[in-house]
């Protein structure tokens, strides 16, 4: 049993996502060596890619995306801003992603460009003979760095130790690594998205046992309170801390185990915007992603995955007004495609995902001038064990589905 506390840290893409945070409602590319300006952390790259303006870039894009043809599919996450966008093949989010690159047999190469936890999900669904590419190495996902292996681990053989015999099932959200998604594998436990969270959480209270849901805390509070399991049953476990920092009596009263992880995007929308948002615009809806905070997504007119925000404002009455609390890449974009329709994002300061930010389109050049030389570079390989327990639980949560 783990005693001792840890030093919390902060993961670096958290730390970045200030950098880019603007009150202007677009925000432009520039050239890799602008952007590394702020002193960001990113993956190195060939110095001949640093100074290339966003024009001369989606020019190179296109030539060598039409060398490449059909030996390479491109994945754009709805994250992405829009210079990267306009070459993707297929958008979504991560696990439409993920299962469009298991359906696209005959290419030899997928280019993910998202972060790290969904290049890793791709692997584990696409064929062996496959390669899936992230564009920098160093797009990880700082909801997914909070859950570290070897701190859920501890946490595992703690639950195990103060709870004996009963029944604990691991619900992983597909916003964590590989290594996570395996150990639910492993422990008869599941994977689960945004909109699927509910039918996996009673999949597994019909267990008679506990849950312990990695690593977001507010949709794992968000998606049990809604089942009518109250805040007393619920328990938030923080790594840093000898036991989470519960005491063993309110480990076995709890009936959810929350990890201590969050969305640094999705935590910065608050009941001050909400209510902003509602004085300014009386006949505003106001439409949030899960992963915001309880009293955000209490107050909110509707909630729910990235796919359904965009459906329900792409299919809403023109001239309707949404205030919108999700990534602002995609409020833009909404914005843009639906200029029938008033759409603002809930926070006034625009900050960008900062680990999906890191996908420059000099990256994706750089990735698609290494295949036309017949050079892959940053595949993402996920180890045979891992991928195999993984993808047991990514099976049943399609089988939940």
């Amino acid at each position: 049993m783990a005693t001792q506390t840890k030093m919390p840290v902060v993961p670096i893409t958290e730390l970045e996502q200030s950098a880019f945070c603007q009150t202007e409602e677009d925000l432009e590319s520039k050239s890799l060596i602008e952007e590394f300006a702020v002193g960001v952390k990113w993956q190195r790259i060939p110095k001949k890619y640093l100074g290339l303006s966003p024009k001369l870039l989606a020019g190179r894009i296109q030539s060598a995306k039409k060398l490449l043809g059909q030996k390479v599919v491109i994945l754009g996450h709805h994250y992405q801003r829009d210079e990267v966008i306009q070459f993707a093949d297929y958008t979504g989010d991560s696990f439409k992603l993920s299962e469009y690159a298991a359906s696209q047999t005959d290419a030899e190469h997928i280019i993910f460009c998202g972060v790290h936890f969904m290049a890793e999900t791709a692997d584990i669904l696409t064929d062996n003979s496959q390669n899936v590419i992230l564009p920098n190495m160093t797009a990880g996902c700082s909801m997914a760095d909070m859950a570290i292996t070897d701190d859920v681990l501890d946490c595992w053989d703690d639950l195990n130790s103060v709870l004996k015999r009963q029944i604990v099932t691991p619900i992983t959200y597909m916003n964590s690594t590989a290594d996570i998604k395996s150990l639910c594998g492993e422990n008869d436990g599941v994977v689960c998205t945004s909109s699927n969270a509910k039918k996996t959480f009673e999949w597994a209270l019909k267990k008679q046992g506990k849950i312990l849901f990695l690593p977001d805390q507010h949709l794992g509070r968000n998606t049990a309170s809604r089942m009518g399991v109250s805040n007393d049953e619920m328990i938030v476990w923080d790594p840093f801390k000898p036991l989470g920092g519960n005491s063993e009596e309110d480990i076995n009263k709890s009936k959810i185990i929350l990890w201590k992880g969050h969305c640094s995007v999705h935590t910065r929308f608050t009941l001050k915007q909400i209510n902003s948002a509602r004085d300014k615009h009386n006949d505003v809806k106001v439409i949030v992603h899960p992963e915001c905070t309880p009293d955000v997504v209490d107050n909110a007119d509707l909630y729910g995955s990235t796919e359904f925000i965009i459906n329900e404002v792409v299919n809403a009455k023109p001239g309707s007004t949404w205030a919108i609390g999700t990534e602002i890449n995609l409020v833009n974009r909404l914005a843009k495609e639906n200029q029938d329709k008033n759409i603002f994002c809930l926070d006034s300061i625009v900050c960008p995902c900062a680990t999906m930010y890191r996908i420059h389109p000099a990256y994706l050049l750089w990735m698609l001038e290494n295949l036309v030389e017949n050079n892959p570079t940053n595949v993402v390989k996920v180890a045979s064990k891992t991928k195999e327990n993984a993808r047991k639980a990514l099976d049943l949560m399609l089988s939940l589905s």
